[in-house]
């Protein structure tokens, strides 16, 4: 008998079958088309893998509690092949969706399910192609006794940092993809500062690809050392063929999204959170994809347009990376922000810092700042914002300054640098006892009655205008 099912093998589905094979589990493998049933036959031959055309024997493969992995489109695809399954199974068993499913689907099928007498479980996954094969970072939510029958596999196939599975249960329902999706909204924003950092690097300082890729390798070796800083480095390296100019200048500037992170910023709006880098990041996505009206605005609408100080420069270069690690700080405070909060308002209990741990192999966003993260929850689990923990603190207190220097140049110089402004608005913001709000409130009682509060005396109040 198969221990485990995986349901799908496209890219993803074929390489996490394969990892759970490497890892000694026999997983049985199914897919609707038989044409990729037979080209992972053909591709991946492995003696503990087996492959059904028939979806019966494929179930019926299967120990019980029957444990079927599905990785299939995200959406309507997922309820019709849950159908498909319902038939076959018993109660008691357990199906997992390690799509890139909206928590709130994940949130239906998980009540769907459970009256039905099966398990849901809904697994964020993070780290693409490699990360599938060679161990990613598991976000698991849903039924917690199901997960005791499941955990094994999933722990074993994690990646390992420190001898600690990037793997563990995280809360009810569909906080997994919850946590993956806000995972993806970080990683937005993070993609977004890095390019904001190579812009400022290249379009005003005049450093050249080459330069820039040793740079960035460099800084990889410090505060700012993560996966995406890594390959941002390489990617740099890298000549085109043809023309043997750097790669990166032959790609069309139209960043494309699967909607995750518009999701984060969507659920933020529902939960009153303030995440403006992530959003910001979103709309820069958006913003590139009008190519062609950008092209014809450079020709008419005037701007400055000029480098810093070129003499300068090796100072600016510290500029720009104590800028980039506050605004991946701030980023990272607003998605955990986002954590709390919507822990708290769904009821999820997530644990920040065991988040943060899952986080540092496997996935995407994995950096060295996580297990300052990790432990700045951990000692304080009311901690209410990450830029009040004390190692934060310390940097944001002494790297400001030079954030708002990248910014302000940016502004002289009419280089876009949205989510570095976010992260400065965002701060400023935080760390202002007042803000102009009271002005606002004015506004509303004096055109809609909407009351205010007052901070002399308890109660709500009325002005006639």
């Amino acid at each position: 008998m198969n221990s485990i099912g995986v349901f799908g093998l496209g890219v993803m589905g074929a390489n996490l079958a394969l990892n759970m094979a490497n890892k000694g589990e026999k997983v049985a493998v199914y897919n609707y088309t038989p044409d990729l049933t037979e080209a992972f036959q053909e591709k991946h031959p492995h003696e503990n893998t087996t492959a059904y055309y028939e979806l019966t024997q494929f179930i019926h493969s299967l120990e019980k509690p029957r444990k079927i992995f599905l990785m299939v489109t995200a959406g309507a695809v997922v309820d019709s092949v849950i159908n498909s399954l319902l038939p076959l199974l018993e109660q008691g068993d357990i199906i997992m969706d390690g799509g890139n499913s909206n928590f709130q689907d994940s949130n239906r099928r998980y009540g769907y399910l459970k009256e039905k007498g099966f398990h849901f479980i809904g697994v964020g996954v993070s780290g693409g192609e490699e990360g599938a094969l060679n161990g990613p970072s598991l976000m698991p939510s849903g039924d917690k006794e199901a997960y005791q029958h499941v955990a094994p596999i999933l722990e074993k196939i994690a990646a390992q940092v420190d001898g600690k599975p990037c793997c563990s249960y995280l809360g009810k329902e569909g906080s997994g993809h919850y946590v993956k999706m806000v995972h993806n909204g970080i990683e937005y924003a993070d993609m977004q500062l890095i390019t904001e950092a190579y812009q400022f690097l290249r379009e005003r300082l005049g450093l050249n690809v080459d330069e820039i890729a040793a740079i960035f390798a460099e800084w990889n070796k410090g505060e700012l050392e993560s996966y995406l800083m890594e390959i941002t480095a390489d990617i740099l390296t890298h000549v085109d063929e043809e023309t043997k100019k750097p790669l990166v200048d032959v790609i069309l500037d139209q960043s494309g999204q699967k909607g995750t992170g518009k999701w984060t910023s969507q659920n933020a709006l529902d939960t009153g959170v303030p995440l403006s880098i992530i959003t910001e990041s979103v709309f820069m996505r958006f913003l590139s994809n009008v190519k062609e009206e950008r092209m014809m605005a450079e020709q008419e609408l005037a701007g400055p347009n000029q480098l810093a100080d070129a003499a300068d420069k090796d100072q600016w270069v510290e500029l720009v990376r104590q800028a980039l690690f506050m605004g991946k700080i701030i980023t990272y405070a607003q998605g955990f922000y986002q954590y709390k909060q919507a822990s708290e308002q769904y009821n999820w209990d997530l644990q920040l810092d065991e988040i943060a741990l899952i986080f540092r192999g496997g996935c995407i966003i994995r950096a060295g700042i996580l297990n300052e993260i990790s432990k700045a929850f951990k000692e304080d689990k009311e901690l209410s914002n990450l830029l009040l923990s004390p190692y934060f603190k310390t940097i944001l207190n002494n790297y400001q300054a030079s954030m708002r220097k990248v910014v302000i140049k940016g502004m002289e110089t009419g280089l876009a640098l949205p989510c570095f402004n976010a992260s400065l608005v965002y701060y400023d913001g935080y760390r202002s006892a007042k803000s102009g709000a009271n002005l606002i409130q004015a506004q509303r009682d004096y055109f809609g009655a909407h009351t205010y509060q007052r901070v002399d005396k308890e109660g709500h109040f009325h002005t006639e205008w």
